[in-house]
């Protein structure tokens, strides 16, 4: 849902909770180490445990663990005129006293576990330096109507909470923070459903399609530290980059499928998430695997086949998607990696002939460098604006 560019009412940031629930392309507030449990209600989130914004990564990646429910990304440009340096160092302050119950702004709302995430848009890292990670601009694919206002940008605001009501307060505050020296572009909210369990210590949502999302993606440390976190060079060392896509899904065509024609899209069953190869739900698809006749038990063109990082030559990455109803039922598909080429490569690979994506239609396009961790002597944004 695009937004005018101009600089939204405060009474507008108030009344766009946005409405919300998930879906299985595949990306964050959510750890994939989430474990089942019901989404708290306003009343409950006050016993949510506080996360702290400050450390070497910022929160919102893998932290918490379970994941928040409920999420609003909200992309941002600047004005030319204006030096990111500071803006960011500003943002940061306002998140720790956000984060902390201490912004007046919050009007009483407990903070809970609700956390903010930053990233900087390709632009605003060539500033810093053209061959930086996260320089570089996504590339067009196919099946996209993306309106101008709707692909990049220059800052991106991602709010997750157990509480509904946080995520547009918490806007506002930021927003009124930063001023005329920001345009919104767009904003979405999105809600995740319920978590299964996965393996050990794994879980992974159910989608708007009825399908277990995000079993495949680095869940270890050392994953995270291969797959996930830049180590360098320095300003972006602990920092991560960030692809979100939102897509427009046919329900109608995909819940007119059969059951058996909607588990070959994804190639795994609907009701347990076990690949059509056999096995648990943790089980890696056995893409070699036939029918007595010779056919592929994983279809050719089956979600899980073209998508397989073993597959595409590719890295992994920490999926998530958080499902929309407004405008149209959707999803909002966020990944985090090392190397942009972990996304682009795989949905080349997926561009080709991947059956899910004939139900979906992007309307909205952009990535980010998450900056790395921040804390009172190192302020966001330090490192690469000083």
């Amino acid at each position: 849902m695009s937004r005018a560019e101009s600089h939204p009412s405060r009474r507008a940031f108030i009344g766009a909770t946005g409405a919300v629930a998930v879906t299985g392309l595949a990306a964050g507030c959510e750890s994939p180490a989430a474990q089942p449990s019901p989404a708290p209600s306003s009343a409950s989130a006050a016993s949510m445990t506080q996360v702290s914004p400050v450390g070497r990564y910022q929160a919102g990646i893998t932290l918490p663990q379970p994941a928040q429910p409920n999420l609003l990304a909200l992309v941002a440009d600047l004005g030319d005129a204006v030096a990111a340096g500071p803006l960011l160092a500003e943002l940061g302050q306002a998140i720790r006293t956000l984060t902390a119950g201490a912004d007046p702004r919050l009007l009483g709302l407990p903070p809970g576990d609700l956390t903010v995430t930053i990233g900087v848009g390709p632009r605003l890292v060539r500033r810093a330096g053209a061959s930086l990670p996260g320089a570089a601009d996504l590339p067009r694919f196919s099946r996209e109507q993306i309106a101008p206002q709707a692909r990049g940008g220059d800052l991106l605001i991602q709010i997750c909470a157990s509480d509904a009501l946080l995520l547009p307060v918490t806007a506002a505050a930021l927003l009124e923070r930063a001023g005329d020296r920001i345009r919104e572009r767009w904003r979405q909210s999105g809600r995740r459903g319920p978590n299964i369990p996965v393996d050990k210590g794994i879980s992974a949502p159910q989608n708007l399609l009825g399908f277990i999302d995000g079993i495949v993606g680095p869940h270890t440390t050392a994953e995270h530290q291969r797959h996930l976190w830049l180590a360098g060079p320095a300003p972006v060392a602990g920092g991560t980059l960030a692809v979100l896509r939102r897509m427009e899904l046919d329900l109608p065509r995909f819940a007119a499928l059969s059951v058996a024609d909607q588990e070959a899209v994804f190639g795994r069953r609907r009701a347990t998430g076990v690949p059509l190869s056999g096995g648990t739900i943790a089980s890696a698809p056995n893409l070699g695997a036939k029918t007595p006749d010779g056919r592929y038990l994983v279809p050719a063109d089956a979600h899980i086949r073209r998508a397989n990082p073993n597959v595409v030559g590719a890295g992994l990455m920490l999926r998530r998607s958080y499902s929309t109803d407004e405008p149209t039922p959707g999803l909002l598909f966020i990944s985090f990696q090392n190397d942009l080429r972990t996304f682009t490569s795989t949905l080349a690979h997926m561009d080709d002939s991947d059956a899910l994506l004939r139900f979906t239609t992007t309307t909205a396009s952009a990535t980010f460098l998450i900056l790395p961790g921040f804390d009172q002597q190192r302020p966001l944004g330090a490192q690469m604006f000083r």
